[in-house]
């Protein structure tokens, strides 16, 4: 036997069952936090500003933020792409090592929805919804400008240059820093390199810069292409006992910098430095942005900063605004 209902018995039949099922509908329920991890690929003062901008933004927008070190290891830094995948992120915010090392891992990871943003370094295709960094080339023609002026001005238009680089590290940011600062340096005829090493970290570089001034007694002038090559290469003049003889020029700045450019021995004489705390504050922000459907620059590129020993002033300000951060 069948039985005919009204259509207005049907509609009540529904209402009830919304009713008695209140999980079906997300009307009224609180969001769901957001969480967004953010990795990094060494121990240095760079990232640890980069991972203060993240705090700042992420305490700021309200997500929770797990951050992580790779450690400069192309395998544990796809370890932890595919922990925070399994771990279901909103979004990651990484500087990867290279282009290509952990592109597959990351391609996974946003077909799984989750939102990708690069800093600093970036990744082959069309993976990171936005990149935010400081022009590396300029970073190097900056020091390197600088560096061809005191040529020009102490040195007579000549001089013997070596290099310490972070091609093992980071090859693509590297090549990009190296080829701004040669560029600049060599529009002087009379600029001969006379080395070019791989030593990013600063007791390495101690030892390769104390390498090359024994090798070449005739060096004027060291770059370090990174901290810890500009800070290896200031102690490696020291050692030698050869200031006032040669210069060091860097790229990359921290405390420990900014106490070098100030020091009266005169070794170091310019840097360039980079935005860390805006560089990751930016990049999470932008990250959170994606995610909120809004329309983000695909690239986003900040000014580095020249800091001179011949401007104090501007060296303590830099000093202090670091010590400020680092409360």
């Amino acid at each position: 036997m069948h039985m005919r209902h009204s259509p207005r018995y049907l509609l009540l039949l529904l209402l009830a069952a919304a009713a008695a099922f209140p999980a079906c509908s997300r009307k009224g329920e609180a969001p769901r936090e957001r969480t967004v991890a953010g990795l990094v690929y060494q121990e240095d003062q760079f990232f640890r500003f980069v991972l203060l901008g993240m705090h700042d933004a992420a305490a700021r927008r309200g997500v929770k933020f797990l951050e992580a070190d790779s450690d400069g290891k192309p395998d544990r830094e796809i370890q932890l792409i595919n922990t925070y995948v399994a771990r279901g992120v909103d979004a990651i915010v990484i500087s990867p090592l290279s282009a290509r090392a952990s592109r597959a891992a990351l391609a996974r990871a946003r077909e799984k929805g989750i939102t990708i943003v690069t800093y600093n370094t970036t990744v082959e295709g069309n993976i990171a919804s936005a990149y935010v960094q400081s022009d590396q080339k300029d970073l190097g023609a900056q020091t390197g400008r600088a560096a061809r002026a005191y040529i020009e001005r102490r040195l007579g238009g000549k001089a013997h240059v070596a290099i310490l680089e972070f091609q093992s590290q980071a090859p693509e940011q590297n090549m990009m820093r190296v080829s701004g600062f040669k560029e600049e340096i060599t529009r002087l005829p009379g600029v001969v390199i006379v080395a070019e090493q791989d030593a990013w970290l600063a007791e390495q570089a101690v030892r390769r810069a104390g390498d090359i001034l024994t090798a070449h007694p005739e060096c004027d002038i060291l770059w370090g292409a990174n901290e810890g090559a500009t800070v290896g290469s200031v102690m490696a003049v020291r050692n030698a006992g050869r200031a006032r003889r040669v210069a060091v020029f860097g790229t990359d700045a921290g405390e420990q910098i900014a106490e070098f450019l100030l020091d009266d021995d005169g070794i170091l004489q310019a840097v360039t430095a980079q935005q860390p705390f805006e560089i990751g504050s930016r990049a999470l922000a932008s990250a959170l942005d994606v995610l909120d459907g809004k329309t983000v620059p695909a690239q986003q590129s900040l000014a580095g900063v020249l800091l001179s020993c011949a401007d104090t002033a501007g060296v303590r300000a830099f000093a202090r605004q670091i010590r400020e951060l680092s409360r």
